[in-house]
């Protein structure tokens, strides 16, 4: 149909319509059609619930190749999970201080109904700011303080550095192992522990050295410790500290070392032993969830192999097969629940029995770890 008899069309059958309506008396009214597209636009928003407004507070940047690194892919797992129905967002390098409290503050002003506070630090920032949003749900990372709005979150980092001490106990020649640790926390503490340990398992004679630099992120204060440590014959090394300095200064002098947190396979070949992995992806879509769902509640979560959480991958070539073959037993026994790096007996340097012999520590034992077990050398500083 051509333009103009399209257009003629039209006029005939709006006149028709009209003088039916004139003929019967009736005045002109809106067509009852014109209001169906707002009222489907309002059934289609009632429909769709606004999405959940999650916020992440990071101690350091996300391309740290490390801790806060691993944070952000467990964030990444949220959105791939919950798509449209969860809106993120993260704040990085913030620092364990009153900023902290600054920060939570603001995502909660935000509308963000679900805080996770990612290192220890963040414990009493944390709780103050929990207790002025009580519609908020604050999850805290490593901490051990609960309310009504906040819950606590871990994984067993111990059970990887032990398994990462057996395999520095079979590469070490010189029976000196190194270890750069941040605070003298429990958690820190367990992973110097286990690791010597570990490494005692397979080694005997091994020691371990520590130097503590009191940040968890700063990685030239980490390559300067990881120096120091090889200077002192150490020649296999870990670090609980945040990037790849150490790794990349054992390379640098010829050692090996671990990635922590993450891959750090790519950073440090030739040096590279295996990376212990911390998963956070499924325990962050576990809590959005519970909060989607409205079962969200206060409590203490520690993970580990039997949750998938924790992993030591990419494990080096040149470790025996043997010394491969025993991770891959204890592996099999954390997921069993057979087997913990602290399993009795444990005596502390000082030669004091910390748990009997045979005995399995229970949660309330590891929380309390102030200690260095035998072997591992050093006064422990007073700190966080």
């Amino acid at each position: 149909m051509n333009p103009i008899s399209r257009r003629a069309l039209m006029g005939a059958t709006a006149a028709a319509a009209v003088a039916a309506m004139v003929g019967c008396g009736k005045k002109e009214e809106p067509a009852p059609q014109a209001a169906a597209p707002a009222s489907a636009a309002a059934s289609a928003a009632a429909a769709k619930p606004e999405p959940l407004k999650a916020a992440w507070v990071y101690i350091g940047p996300v391309g740290d190749a490390g801790w806060t690194y691993a944070h952000d892919q467990g964030r990444k797992a949220v959105e791939a999970e919950f798509g449209d129905k969860v809106k993120t967002t993260f704040v990085e390098k913030v620092p364990e201080s009153a900023d902290a409290e600054r920060v939570l503050r603001d995502l909660a002003s935000q509308g963000n109904k679900l805080i996770f506070t990612t290192s220890f630090g963040y414990m009493e920032p944390t709780i103050k700011v929990a207790a002025e949003f009580p519609d908020v749900k604050f999850e805290h990372a490593t901490g051990y303080k609960l309310g009504d709005n906040v819950a606590v979150y871990d994984t067993r980092f111990y059970q990887d550095a032990y398994l990462s001490g057996i395999i520095a106990g079979a590469m070490t020649k010189t029976n000196t192992l190194g270890f750069v640790g941040s605070f003298p926390i429990p958690e820190v503490l367990r992973n110097i522990n286990a690791f010597t340990l570990g490494a005692q398992s397979v080694n005997p004679k091994v020691k371990t050295k520590v130097v503590w630099i009191s940040t968890w992120f700063d990685p030239p204060k980490e390559a300067e410790a990881a120096q120091s440590l090889i200077n002192a014959g150490a020649d296999v090394l870990l670090q609980n500290t945040d990037s790849s300095a150490v790794l990349q200064t054992a390379e640098k002098n010829g050692k090996y070392a671990f990635g922590w947190d993450a891959d750090m396979s790519a950073v440090a070949p030739k040096a590279h032993l295996a990376s212990n992995m911390v998963y956070w992806g499924p325990y962050y879509k576990k809590a959005v969830k519970d909060v989607m769902d409205g079962t969200w509640k206060s409590g203490r979560t520690i993970w580990g192999y039997k949750e998938d959480a924790n992993g030591v991958i990419k494990i080096a070539d040149a470790v025996p097969e043997e010394i491969k073959k025993k991770v891959a037993e204890v592996k099999d026994g954390y997921k069993a629940g057979t087997m913990d790096p602290f399993k009795g007996p444990i005596v502390d340097a000082d030669g004091k029995e910390r748990l009997p012999k045979d005995a399995m520590p229970d949660q309330a034992w590891k929380d309390k770890v102030d200690f260095y077990v035998k072997g591992v050398e050093g006064k422990i500083p007073s700190g966080k």
